[in-house]
């Protein structure tokens, strides 16, 4: 068994067809993929998938088998990302990820501490969505991220860096924006843009934050990311509950006020796997330095 076997496997079962699984993910013929599969089903010796006029479906084996064939690539991804670091020793690399739109204030930091600590080492830096990161992290793909805690990831360890309260997004002619701050049963009746699960732990502290207010706010729009969130408000003439960092993408067309009384808040974290901790050094320094900041 190959790991060519695994990805193949691993593309068909996700797509639930074998032509596009061929065409789209694996750019190869299907009759070829088609001998490719067999051939690893005669491998484990049971059927992996069954196979109709309307694409194909896992038996329980091939359902059992998904979860470890993952597994298995995720560990090859791993091993080798570190081998391939390992045969450059004499450069140092450090990858930091953050979750789009948090490296304009936490960028320069972050770079001052790597120049002083290690003034030859290679960074690297993404943005993405923060369970995207914590996949990276896992993979081994980054080495910190700047993120959200993510609650079905128990290899990644997190430190606060910063606690963020959540600010009412709203149209800078809206008849509230002149106000300080935002009374959200005020709002009754205006559309309330909602983040999607591409951010789970922000949809989580929003609903949360609702239901114990016992607010008659329902979602009308959800937004993928935090543009889009700011668009639909401009656009639908809605509002939206979102992190202060918001502010650094607001337009003329939209602001952003305080909620009145306690505002409901997220953690921005430091992600990181913690098989890294002890390890490494450049880690332990951005970790202690960033942790130690303070946002004014």
């Amino acid at each position: 068994m190959e790991l060519r076997h695994l990805r193949y496997f691993v593309a068909v079962a996700e797509e639930g067809s074998l032509t596009v699984a061929a065409e789209k993910r694996l750019h190869t013929a299907q009759p070829s993929l088609s001998r490719q599969i067999r051939d690893l089903e005669y491998e484990v010796g049971v059927p992996l998938l069954t196979r109709s006029v309307h694409g194909v479906e896992l038996t329980a084996a091939g359902k059992v088998f998904l979860d470890h064939a993952r597994l298995a690539l995720t560990q090859a991804d791993a091993a080798i990302e570190a081998a391939r670091r390992a045969a450059q020793p004499e450069k140092s690399r450090f990858a930091l990820g953050f979750l789009t739109g948090q490296e304009i204030d936490w960028l320069p930091a972050a770079m001052r501490i790597l120049r002083d600590e290690l003034p030859n080492i290679e960074v690297a830096v993404t943005s993405d969505y923060s369970p995207v990161l914590a996949e990276s992290l896992t993979r081994g793909k980054l080495d910190l991220a700047f993120m959200r805690r993510e609650a079905a990831t128990t290899d990644l360890s997190y430190k606060v860096v910063t606690r963020e309260a959540l600010v009412v997004v709203l149209p800078s002619d809206h008849r509230l924006a002149k106000q300080d701050s935002i009374d959200l049963a005020k709002l009754e009746g205006t559309p309330f843009v909602n983040v999607s699960d591409t951010a789970p732990e922000l949809l989580r502290v929003i609903g949360d934050y609702i239901r114990a207010s016992k607010l008659p706010i329902a979602t009308v729009h959800e937004a993928d990311n935090i543009v889009m969130a700011v668009s639909l408000v401009a656009s639908t003439r809605g509002f939206a509950l979102l992190p202060g960092y918001v502010e650094n993408f607001l337009p003329w067309s939209v602001v952003s006020r305080p909620v009145r009384g306690t505002p409901p808040t997220i953690d921005l974290v430091i992600g990181y796997h913690k098989s890294k901790r002890s390890a490494g050094n450049i880690l332990d320094k951005l970790i202690n330095g960033l942790t130690g900041l303070s946002k004014s």
